[in-house]
């Protein structure tokens, strides 16, 4: 039996789940959330808990049951909590602010960068500490928002200046030296 499947899901007061054939939907304070599940897993809803249950022990029923449970349990995390990333922005001269929704970001290339904010997500600027919150309540969508701004500066290891997450630590490297006389 999975561990991670064979767990209730609690559900707060306020968070209404319902299944529709395959499709799970679950609102709450923050919003609203639906996603289709596999076919095979069985989702049984009471009043306050949601168990996910799978009907063999094949291998891909065994991999879908925590995956199943773990979908879940992010959508109803998201709808009363919410997710949030923290990236800081590393470099002499780069800086971000916010333009009504989107950011405006400036990286060391020739040009600002605008990143228009996608559906169901909005981003907080702290342009003392050049730091950027990206808040949603899909966690998959916070999660590739986050990298999608990472990937417009990776950090670099020599300087360590770009856009990273908060607690990320970059593994530094050592630059060149001189060698000495080379006769």
């Amino acid at each position: 039996m999975s561990r991670v499947g064979k767990q209730p899901i609690p559900v707060p007061t306020g968070v209404e789940c319902k299944m529709v054939g395959t499709l799970f939907k679950v609102g709450g304070p923050k919003g609203q959330l639906e996603r289709k599940l596999h076919a095979n897993m069985k989702v049984e809803i009471s009043n306050d808990q949601v168990v996910v249950t799978r009907p063999s022990n094949g291998r891909i029923d065994r991999s879908l049951h925590g995956l199943t449970r773990t979908l879940i349990n992010n959508m109803v995390v998201g709808v009363t909590d919410g997710f949030s990333k923290s990236l800081s922005i590393v470099g002499v001269g780069y800086k971000v602010e916010l333009k009504g929704k989107n950011l405006n970001l400036s990286l060391g290339y020739s040009h600002p960068i605008d990143f228009p904010a996608p559906k169901g997500i909005e981003f907080e600027v702290d342009s003392k500490k050049n730091t950027i919150a990206v808040k949603g309540i899909n966690k998959q969508q916070v999660g590739q928002t986050a990298a999608e701004i990472r990937m417009l500066r990776p950090p670099e290891p020599y300087k360590g200046k770009g856009v990273m997450y908060v607690n990320e630590r970059i593994k530094r490297k050592a630059g060149k030296t001189a060698v000495g006389t080379g006769a």
